[in-house]
């Protein structure tokens, strides 16, 4: 089946920048968008950006809008996130997202199909 692995998280200081990885592998999949959620401790999942696959259009959220640029690389099949400027407040389990086909919903984590293990990143203050 589908498979998402993220990676490249871990801890860094305010207003350092780290960058995630999302390796899918498995079988083929009509893939419409990519996304990255994160969730911190007795909140609920939050949107943070999203990439339509084919054409490579972005959206974000405005917590993150100017600081954090997603990315996506078709030969590799794998997605990215470019965190820059961090603040303690980003600090949370982020999620890797894949959906298809139907492009709504994009910031709606229910209407994603298939999502990585997570990756902590801790912001120090």
């Amino acid at each position: 089946q589908v498979q998402l692995v993220e990676s490249g998280g871990g801890l860094v200081q305010a207003g350092g920048s780290l960058r995630l990885s999302c390796a899918v592998s498995g079988r083929t999949f009509s893939r419409a968008a990519m996304g990255w959620f994160r969730q911190a401790p007795g909140k609920e999942r939050e949107f943070a950006a999203a990439i339509i696959w084919s054409a490579g259009s972005t959206d974000y959220s405005d917590s993150v809008k100017g600081r954090f640029t997603i990315s996506r690389d078709k030969a590799k099949n794998t997605v990215y996130l470019q965190m820059n400027s961090l603040k303690p407040e980003d600090t949370a389990v982020y999620y890797c997202a894949a959906k298809g086909p139907n492009l709504k919903g994009l910031r709606n984590p229910g209407s994603y199909d298939y999502w990585g293990q997570g990756t902590q990143i801790t912001v120090s203050s």
